[in-house]
């Protein structure tokens, strides 16, 4: 059956005012000020009057199957669930495995990523975790991003952190110019996701990549960079050198704000902005499920929490609600930037021939109303729909 949201005021991600949006299937097929459909043509009609219509988001880090373990087994994460990433608007995901690459696998990892795809929304995945040399499916990385359909790269590849295998310069180089040329013979982005730590090393190895061999700037996706303003300060350097930086969200920014002088999103993306860098250079991903484990000056572990995929519309509504970001620059950080970077063509902007993919926000505070991910209605009113395999209806 085909579908029209009338009336919706769309940001596609630029802003094109009031438009009415056909969908096909799992496809848009047309965008204009007024459609309508002669003839006994069935069709389901949304009404997006009043509401804010813009491309579903895009989670470029979220530890689909879960991560953590660092304080021991008990403090393995839970796996991320349809419904507690639809809710949020989240329509497309690339699941990545952390710091325990033996516990959870590739296979693993892949199962996890086809199942919330049978679900309904879309997913990819990186090959590898923190550890050099890379645990990949087939045995080869070039191999994984050629042959597996999902992997769209590598990560999240660890390095100035003491939870890394403390990767060498010639490793590092060698992973990027592999994935390079894998995803240059796949069409894909062969995208290296990097954790980046609290050492003062920073993004060094990535930087001396970038200098002393021809691997392109936009072959690397550092993530974190938000974790401490020294870090942000590099970051800064390396955006305005046209390099990709991810930030982390965060929902408990006012605790982390403090104690570890963590960036907080909103205001690193205004500062950005007043720098000069361009608005299309940075993403924001959720590191949802991902562990937060807190460390003390020995770098002993003394506790730990958990990434929320809800961070994604909190950053962006601060971004507009505390830095007066205009809406259509701060939702590129989570559907035209990632979509870009990641190589999704298909994904992050409303346009015809693009996949069907939308969130409907309430204007006045920027919560979500519907969701349609390839088409299908997930979230409705604000609530979960459609949901997994084995979720509680709440």
């Amino acid at each position: 059956m085909l579908k029209l949201i009338k009336n919706a005021d769309v940001y596609a991600p630029q802003h094109l005012g009031t438009k009415d949006v056909l969908i096909a299937a799992d496809k848009i097929c047309a965008i204009d000020d007024h459609i309508e459909l002669s003839g006994n043509v069935p069709v389901e009609t949304i009404d997006g009057s009043g509401k804010l219509l813009m491309p579903g988001f895009i989670d470029s880090h979220e530890h689909i199957m879960g991560g953590g373990g660092e304080g021991g087994f008990s403090t393995r994460t839970p796996e991320a669930t349809l419904s507690n990433l639809t809710r949020y608007g989240i329509t497309t995901v690339v699941g990545c495995i952390g710091t325990d690459g033996i516990g959870r696998d590739m296979a693993a990892l892949v199962a996890k990523a086809n199942g919330l795809q049978e679900e309904g929304i879309t997913t990819y995945i990186y090959s590898g975790s923190y550890q050099v040399p890379v645990h990949t499916l087939t045995g080869s990385l070039m191999k994984d991003i050629m042959m597996i359909d999902k992997v769209i790269g590598v990560g999240e590849i660890a390095m100035s952190d003491h939870r890394s295998s403390q990767p060498t310069f010639e490793e590092l180089a060698r992973i990027a110019s592999d994935i390079r040329v894998g995803g240059m013979l796949s069409g894909k982005a062969g995208i290296l996701n990097i954790h980046i730590g609290d050492s003062p090393r920073c993004m060094d190895l990535i930087e001396r990549i970038v200098e002393e061999t021809e691997i392109p700037i936009a072959q690397f996706l550092p993530t974190h960079v938000n974790r401490n303003a020294m870090l942000f300060e590099k970051a800064i350097a390396y955006a305005k050198k046209g390099g990709y930086i991810d930030f982390t969200g965060n929902e408990d920014i006012d605790y982390w704000e403090t104690i570890c002088d963590e960036v907080r999103v909103s205001a690193g993306i205004k500062r950005l902005l007043n720098e000069g860098v361009d608005d299309s250079l940075f993403t924001i991903s959720s590191d949802g499920q991902g562990s937060l484990p807190m460390f003390n000056e020995k770098q002993e572990y003394i506790g730990i929490g958990i990434g929320k995929a809800s961070c994604l519309l909190k950053e962006v509504r601060e971004c507009v609600q505390r830095e007066n970001i205009p809406l259509e620059i701060a939702i590129k950080a989570i559907t035209s930037n990632p979509a870009d970077a990641l190589k999704l063509s298909h994904k992050g902007r409303i346009a015809a021939g693009k996949d069907a993919d939308f969130c409907l926000l309430n204007p006045s505070d920027l919560t979500v109303d519907t969701v349609i991910a390839r088409g299908r209605v997930m979230v409705c009113g604000g609530q979960p729909v459609v949901f997994g395999t084995f979720e509680e209806r709440k």
